[in-house]
């Protein structure tokens, strides 16, 4: 059963989504970020963009697979399996389809973009009807 832990009041999603990757690469667990195209491009230019110290190397969910097997950090669009990861990071407008095969789901909510943040509670709401209970993680002026 996995621990479902929602971020909320983030000033900036993908910024927050960029350090929750790099603690998870840093901890060696596996990662699958799931989004749609537009959101996944922009955290892919966003990782490789980070300080060299920083450095948070990833892939596609559609790469060769010597390169999956040897990544930690997967960008898979909703729907896209990914195998052998501990940990996902949704930044999806639904549920991802595979959410219960990981050990521990983020879901990261805006502190400004209402749309977003409607959408975040009827995530809840699907994880409660699921039998889960999420774990409410504000941040307001906290980072990762």
């Amino acid at each position: 059963m996995p621990d479902i832990a929602f971020h909320t009041q983030v000033p900036d999603r993908l910024a927050h989504a960029c350090r929750v990757a790099r603690k998870a690469l840093r901890a060696q667990r596996h990662l699958a970020i799931v989004g749609s195209a537009e959101v996944l491009d922009r955290v892919d230019t966003m990782l490789w963009n980070m300080a060299p110290q920083d450095f948070v190397a990833h892939c596609r969910a559609d790469s060769p697979d010597h390169v999956l097997q040897a990544s930690h950090i997967v960008l898979a669009l909703p729907g896209q399996a990914v195998a052998s990861r501990d940990m996902l990071l949704n930044l999806g407008d639904d549920v991802p389809e595979a959410w219960g095969e990981y050990a521990q789901v983020v879901e990261v909510v805006s502190a400004d973009d209402e749309h977003d943040k409607q959408l975040a509670r009827q995530r809840w709401r699907r994880y409660r009807e699921c039998g889960h209970e999420p774990v409410k993680h504000d941040l307001g002026q906290k980072t990762v």
